[in-house]
């Protein structure tokens, strides 16, 4: 019982400082759109499409850089073998970062393929190119916090994201609507903000990697790319993305399948998945604080360790999602009012909270489960059930809305969270008696990053 309560308490210190730096960039996000929105809606407008790509696309990069966690986990103690990875994953950071870069420069083209208004398109200007400089510097950041969150330096991550958060709110203010005598720059401002911010976070993050995870004295530059480690951190890292890209793309598919039942119920369902988004953060940092955990238990083949320490981020997320669904069920017609001027809107969230919440629980099991798949570098079983059901869901999701009207919709988007809740446990189970097994057979796991090391009988563990 003390080594779950030592786990318990492990989780939700590596956690809390992650969900306060994701709360910090919720937040300047807000700031960002409300300061356009008084600036010119058309620069609101063109905001909101660039957004519509920039989003997933930093997803991505994040997704596919927490690949790098578990392969790195196990050198806490053994710092010496860290570089070849951290060199690995700033590789994988170009070239994902690269990918996604180029697909928010080419907004412009995307934007007029899709048949946006040519008014927002044209005010686009060079902001696109801000963002694609703004997701590179992302992806470098995301290379070197990764490998900081996995060797226990959770701090360090919050405070470079609080810091470029606070520089991107006082850009913002200070450049998107010009206060006093400054000119107002409007999108362009908004720009520099979010790129600004965006570097200052990547340098402190790449320096506190410097400072407090590998060596001094070691060259920690990319160096020469070995692209078979790269491959194996890719094995790990690109299912992740792609997990998040298909829940990005369903959710999209249950929107438009809202906005058919009118423009109430359209902002119905906006700002309950609002509400979501927010609460769901914990549950991507508590899943972030338990992967390096379950890394070094499979490492040592102890499958007690790797059990334990996906059970206590689901007892960490459960008791976040408890105290925070109460609060919002307590004030939840306030909340409401925070996001709609029209009563009738703010009745029928209020009304929908329960559901949302049920939904949101849903969600965070899920989420706990796929990262401590991750653990165990099987991010596979997490986007094939995505897949499955969320694949599912699209598939449903308008004849089942045109019928059963919102409460229907959301109704089996909760199914869909919980038979994926379900579905990757199961997988996580599983692939952990796999470590059981190894370890019955006397097996001894591969350092991360390094080369198998042979059993007794000359055979080589992977």
């Amino acid at each position: 019982m003390s080594d779950e309560r030592s786990v318990f308490r492990t989780v939700v210190r590596a956690a809390a400082p992650l969900y306060l730096t994701t709360l910090a960039a919720s937040a300047g996000a807000l700031v960002d759109t409300a300061l356009l929105g008084r600036h010119a809606t058309v620069s609101l407008a063109a905001f909101a499409v660039t957004l519509a790509v920039f989003g997933p696309a930093t997803a991505t990069v994040a997704g596919a850089l927490r690949g790098v966690m578990p392969f790195v986990a196990p050198h806490r103690d053994a710092p010496e073998g860290l570089l070849p990875l951290v060199r690995s994953g700033m590789w994988l950071a170009f070239g994902v970062g690269g990918v996604c870069a180029a697909t928010v420069a080419a907004v412009p083209l995307i934007g007029r393929v899709s048949g946006v208004d040519r008014a927002a398109l044209l005010q686009l200007g060079a902001f696109p190119w801000m963002l694609a400089g703004s997701v590179l510097l992302i992806a470098v950041g995301s290379s070197a916090a990764s490998v900081l969150v996995a060797l226990g330096h959770s701090a360090r991550v919050m405070r470079a994201g609080l810091l470029g958060t606070a520089a991107s709110v006082a850009l913002s203010v200070l450049l998107v609507g010009g206060p006093g005598p400054l000119p107002g720059l409007g999108l362009t401002g908004a720009g520099i903000a979010m790129l600004a911010s965006s570097l200052i976070s990547a340098v402190l993050n790449q320096v506190a990697l410097r400072r407090d995870a590998v060596p001094a004295g070691l060259p920690l530059g990319p160096g020469r790319p070995d692209v078979r480690q790269i491959l194996r951190l890719a094995a790990v890292g690109v299912p992740l993305a792609g997990t998040v890209l298909v829940k990005f793309s369903v959710l999209g598919v249950l929107t438009f399948a809202a906005a058919r039942l009118g423009t109430g119920s359209a902002a119905v369902h906006s700002v309950s998945e609002s509400l979501v988004n927010v609460l769901f953060t914990v549950a991507v940092a508590v899943g972030q604080a338990v992967v390096p955990l379950i890394a070094r238990s499979a490492a040592e083949g102890d499958v007690e360790g790797v059990r334990r320490s996906m059970w206590a981020g689901v007892r960490v997320v459960l008791c976040a999602v408890t105290v925070l669904g109460t609060l919002l069920l307590t004030a939840g017609g306030p909340v409401a009012g925070l996001f709609t001027e029209d009563p009738a809107v703010a009745r029928q969230v209020a009304g929908l909270l329960p559901l949302v919440l049920v939904v949101l629980v849903g969600d965070a099991l899920q989420a706990v489960a796929g990262f401590a798949l991750v653990g165990l570098k099987r991010s596979g079983p997490s986007l094939v059930s995505t897949l499955v059901w969320f694949g599912g869901l699209a598939a449903v999701a308008v004849p089942v809305a045109d019928t059963t009207g919102l409460t229907g919709l959301w109704m089996a988007l909760a199914c869909a969270n919980l038979l994926q809740a379900v579905t990757k446990t199961v997988s996580f189970l599983r692939h952990g008696d796999r470590v059981r097994a190894a370890e019955a057979a006397g097996a001894v796991p591969v350092p991360a990053g390094g080369v198998p090391v042979p059993e007794a009988g000359g055979r080589h563990v992977r």
